[in-house]
């Protein structure tokens, strides 16, 4: 699947209805540079499983949690470089539970990521424009 979006707000709103494709103990991967809207995107996932809270990004946290119909937990593994750092995030802990797991920077824990894995590209086209590739 593939979606183009035009700013910010769209962005969230594709994510938001993503969300009701979601099962319990899903793990969504998100890909892209800085700033191309990882955040935003989690954000919209959030409000489609009722999660009420704001969404931050996890970078100084690692994991941020959020409470809603599903759990959804929200990891950013910028920082992580190998096995050791993964375990010490909590990571092996939630995935596979029954939360939604969401991991901003995955491709740096690309080979622990299981078999059935949603990957979610997001490439900057042009300002807030974005190109969305679901796989």
């Amino acid at each position: 699947m593939e979606v183009i979006t035009k700013s910010h707000e769209a962005t969230v709103e594709f994510a938001c209805e993503f969300a009701a494709r979601l099962k319990q103990g899903d793990i969504v991967a998100l890909r892209g540079g800085m700033g191309a809207g990882k955040t935003a995107f989690t954000s919209g996932l959030a409000i489609g499983l009722g999660i009420t809270e704001p969404v931050s990004s996890p970078t100084y946290s690692i994991c941020n949690i959020y409470s809603g119909a599903v759990t959804l937990c929200h990891f950013d593994m910028y920082k992580i470089d190998g096995a050791l750092s993964l375990e010490s995030t909590g990571f092996f802990d939630y995935a596979g539970t029954g939360c939604i797991t969401v991991i901003e920077w995955s491709e740096n824990i690309q080979e622990f990521l299981p078999i059935g894995t949603i990957v979610v590209e997001i490439e900057v086209i042009d300002g807030d424009m974005r190109r969305v590739r679901v796989r």
